[in-house]
This record gives C-alpha cells, sequence and structure tokens, in this order.
C-alpha cells in the first residue's frame, strides 16, 4: 500500500472537495436542475447513478 503523505493527503482532499463545489456553481449560474438517473450498467453488473443538468 502507498504512503500518503501530510501534503499528498490535503491535496487529495482540496481535488475532492472543489469536484463536488465546481458542478453546483455552475448549476446555479446557469439556472439548471440536476437531474439524478439510476441506470443498470450490463458491464459492470450492478446500479449507477448518472446525472445531468438540464436548463
Amino acid at each position: 500500500m502507498a504512503q500518503l503523505t501530510r501534503r499528498g493527503f490535503l491535496a487529495t482532499a482540496a481535488a475532492a472537495g472543489a469536484a463536488r463545489a465546481l458542478p453546483m456553481a455552475v448549476t446555479r449560474a446557469s439556472g439548471g436542475r440536476r437531474i439524478l438517473t439510476l441506470v443498470y450498467d450490463k458491464g459492470l453488473g450492478m446500479m449507477r447513478a448518472v446525472e445531468r443538468i438540464v436548463p
């Protein structure tokens, strides 16, 4: 298992936070709605969530 340094942990946490916050900012700026749909993925053999933004 790879050793995770403090700097690596902070960078990973910041990237994860930005990935969650950025779509919310785009949605609010464009005035769109977020639609979450569950689909069955045959390749994975399980349900998967697909999120899209509609105006």
